[in-house]
């Protein structure tokens, strides 16, 4: 499936989404010719504070900050709202060997090694299965596991959410390398359900699951919903994969353990980089013989890289700590988004969150508004988006924000009093 644009049914879905906020005019906000009301006059209830260009005088042309820049102004804030690299200057990677130094730790010999089985074991312990295989990349984790199922069964059609990782960010490479075809189930706008397996047209070999969806700020099934699906593809012998590059900021919204969230799947990824902060890998959990079959495939996809020490090590010396911190991320997540949409003009989605992830819509333009996150940053050294994107509705623009360490101890008050600076002129 390469043709990732919404229906028109998904189209009108996502606009309900945000209709009847103010993010869209009401019929005396109307322009006068019956348009839509322009973004660049100070009537606007979009981004305040920003007049027309004068009549007749050539506006001036804003200057964006070099990479350079734009980098040094993001290092000199002490507080962040969205994710940030843990591994930007060296200092992560001494920061690695240090620590394998205390640890006493021998490195691995193409994953052929005590310290990198051992954290093999603990995940797969972790999240109530057999066995476990680190894998450099998640695509590579989840491309070997759809691989697996295909050929087991001779059906090479997976059901995938319109917005998996697969169909949006692989550049085809389950069709190209693997010659699988997506099916998307479902709309866009709500998490996958046991519905859309059951009605779905094509035969399925496999289904892959995101558990949160990230393009629709970090949403999940609930607890019934879950375990209907995996019920389903049960009954119909489709086996249920898990896209859980966040599975581990899921764990509040469910209060159950990680092993029976994961209970019902029959393979499951999960990220060392995503919230964990290491410099990269993943693991892949399942079966004893799944995970036989997942070392040969990890071989062919030229993943058994010399040393496999080192990406382990990133993840094992935060990977207790970051989950332990998770549940108060999700907290402070819960009390700023309360905090920033209390301002009429902000739409955050979902509400009230479900992680410690969120997607928040204003109206207006992304250029506008990163001129005026490069302000917020020089004068409150706190950094409040990465970007900002177009949405499919017309004027309305979107970014995606994650409490987590960055954020510091800045109040939730003053975290969110920065974020609402956006809306004051540029």
């Amino acid at each position: 499936m390469k043709d990732s644009r919404f229906s028109r049914a998904e189209f009108l879905g996502l606009t309900s989404l945000l209709a009847g906020s103010t993010l869209f005019p009401t019929r005396s906000q109307a322009a006068p010719d019956g348009g839509t009301p322009s973004l660049r006059t100070t009537k606007s209830p979009g981004l305040q504070g920003v007049p027309a260009a004068n009549a007749g005088a050539a506006a001036p042309k804003p200057v964006s900050p070099s990479p350079a820049e734009y980098e040094q102004l993001r290092k000199g804030c002490t507080a962040s709202l969205p994710v940030s690299s843990t591994s930007d200057d060296g200092a992560e990677y001494v920061r690695i060997g240090e620590w394998m130094q205390r640890q006493k730790l021998t490195s691995d010999f193409y994953g052929n090694g005590d310290f990198v089985q051992a954290f093999e074991k603990k995940l797969a312990d972790l999240l109530g299965f057999e066995d476990a295989c680190f894998m450099p990349t998640g695509t590579m984790a989840q491309l070997i596991a759809l691989r697996i199922y295909a050929d087991a069964s001779n059906v090479r059609t997976v059901g995938v959410h319109p917005s998996s990782h697969h169909v949006l960010h692989e550049d085809d490479a389950y069709s190209v390398l693997h010659q699988l075809r997506a099916v998307n189930l479902g709309p866009w706008t709500r998490p996958l359900l046991a519905e859309d397996v059951t009605g779905a047209r094509d035969t399925l070999g496999s289904v892959s699951v995101e558990l949160p969806v990230r393009w629709l700020g970090g949403q999940l099934q609930t607890w019934e919903q879950l375990q209907e699906l995996k019920r389903t593809c049960r009954d119909k012998k489709v086996k249920l994969h898990m896209d859980g590059a966040r599975l581990w900021e899921s764990q509040p919204f469910y209060g159950r353990s990680y092993a029976e969230i994961c209970k019902g799947f029959d393979s499951v990824y999960v990220s060392f980089y995503k919230m964990v902060g290491g410099i990269g890998g993943a693991m892949l959990v399942g079966n004893r013989d799944f995970i036989k079959e997942a070392r040969v495939w990890r071989h062919r996809h030229g993943g058994n890289l010399f040393h496999l020490a080192p990406l382990v090590a990133s993840a094992a010396m935060r990977f207790d700590a970051a989950l332990t911190a998770i549940p108060g991320y999700v907290k402070r997540a819960k009390a700023l988004t309360t905090l920033i949409a209390a301002d009429s003009r902000v739409t955050v989605l979902p509400q009230p969150v479900q992680t410690n992830m969120f997607h928040v819509f204003l109206r207006g333009s992304p250029q506008a508004y990163n001129r005026q996150r490069d302000r917020i940053a020089r004068e409150d050294r706190v950094w409040v988006a990465g970007g900002f994107g177009q949405t499919r509705v017309p004027g309305v623009v979107s970014t995606e924000l994650q409490v987590s360490e960055g954020l510091g101890s800045i109040s939730d008050a003053d975290a969110a009093r920065a974020f609402l600076r956006l809306l004051e002129a540029a």
